[in-house]
């Protein structure tokens, strides 16, 4: 569970997915939680998941983007994943730019969707370390009571 800790904020490593395969190793050998507790950590898992996804464009559009530069941004983080580390915080960027600029947009109002991008995918790195957070203190909470 510590490393799915560390892999919601490092690329690559996928954190919340650890932390609850860490849960389910503990429900099938130890026993000290139960189905209701795993159901609750694979939502939280799923919502995590999502919103690593989508932060980026969510961001985008806040700062001004039109549907392409959100497209782009969200496209641009799925072939980020590809490019490990750099890749995960470049690929939306380059997305949102390029599909702003294929949307029509001048430089500026699409720099201006790139930097929304940045703010948002940052923003979803602290939202997947928070349910990452909440993950474990959830496990810990259920296995001690």
């Amino acid at each position: 569970m510590i490393i799915g800790l560390i892999g919601t904020v490092l690329p690559l490593i996928p954190g919340p997915v650890l932390i609850l395969g860490g849960a389910v190793i503990n429900h099938f050998t130890l026993g000290s939680i139960g189905w209701p507790t795993l159901a609750v950590l694979a939502g939280l898992m799923i919502l995590a998941q999502l919103l690593d996804i989508v932060s980026g464009s969510l961001g985008a559009k806040w700062f001004g983007a039109t549907r392409w530069g959100a497209i782009g941004g969200i496209l641009g983080a799925i072939v980020g994943l590809f490019f490990g580390i750099v890749g995960i915080f470049v690929g939306p960027l380059i997305g949102a730019l390029v599909g702003e600029l294929l949307g029509g947009q001048g430089i500026l109002p699409a720099g201006k969707s790139t930097w929304g991008t940045f703010v948002g995918t940052t923003a979803g790195i602290v939202g997947k370390l928070a349910i990452g957070l909440i993950m474990i203190a959830w496990f810990a909470v259920a296995a001690v009571f």
